[in-house]
């Protein structure tokens, strides 16, 4: 029910329906991008100064979104907070290359006036944790700090109470007080103005973030897209994202 529901919200956004033709690339309808949850608050600032139309935004779950394309559901671009989706979507045919435009970093969040200090903390019996689901970017990316972190982080896994389908929702999990902790990324607490605090994870244990962007293959309005995905990756992008907190895309792996 929820995939059926941001598509219709995305269909919705469409004005003219989920179809349409424009040659030139941009029309009135505007840029139509499905972006992960963290990147709300950079890319709403960052529509706000797009010269080439009216940007509209749908935020979810990298996941669901791409899920949606696989659909057939053509938003005009495709964000996520990873590289794995946008470029199986490449490989598939659906959205043209892909490229890496940020870099995030996983922390665990609690309230501000909690007393846990620490991530062992979390690892003691009775402490509640929210995390993303496994399929989800963030939740992936957990998992591969609490593997990182051997039986204390089996202990923290264990404690995990909530798995929610985007990093939105582990943040409502914290500020309703319904966990102790949850693990999200730095830009998601800085947004909380002050509501909630970040424990730094160990830093061999925390995984490489990275976020990738494409345009979607037969996009109505492809050439707003690629000026959407080119004016990111400049500077005046660049500096947006870096004012909500985000950073530097990490170095590739090299074997």
């Amino acid at each position: 029910m929820r995939a059926w529901a941001i598509a219709v919200a995305l269909c919705a956004a469409l004005a003219a329906g989920c179809g349409g033709d424009d040659p030139a690339g941009a029309s009135d309808d505007g840029v139509i991008v499905s972006a992960a949850s963290s990147l709300k608050d950079a890319f709403t600032t960052y529509g706000e100064d797009f010269e080439d139309g009216p940007a509209r935004f749908s935020f979810a779950g990298s996941d669901e979104l791409a899920a949606q394309i696989r659909q057939g559901v053509k938003p005009d671009v495709f964000a996520s907070a990873n590289t794995k989706l946008p470029q199986e979507l490449f490989e598939a045919g659906l959205v043209e290359q892909p490229r890496v435009f940020a870099g995030n970093r996983l922390v665990l969040a609690v309230p501000e006036d909690s007393a846990i200090t620490e991530v062992g903390d979390v690892a003691k019996p009775g402490t509640t944790v929210a995390a993303g689901s496994p399929s989800v970017p963030v939740g992936a990316y957990t998992r591969e700090v609490l593997g990182n972190l051997g039986a204390e982080g089996a202990a923290i896994l264990g404690n995990v109470r909530s798995e929610e389908p985007d990093v939105k929702g582990v943040v409502g999990k914290l500020t309703q007080g319904a966990v102790d902790a949850g693990f999200v990324y730095v830009t998601d607490v800085e947004a909380a103005n002050g509501a909630l605090k970040a424990i730094e994870l160990p830093a061999d244990a925390s995984p490489a973030v990275a976020y990738g962007i494409a345009v979607v293959k037969g996009a109505e309005h492809a050439g707003a897209a690629r000026a959407f995905v080119d004016g990111l990756l400049a500077d005046g992008g660049q500096q947006v994202l870096r004012d909500a907190g985000f950073e530097q895309p990490p170095e590739p792996a090299t074997k």
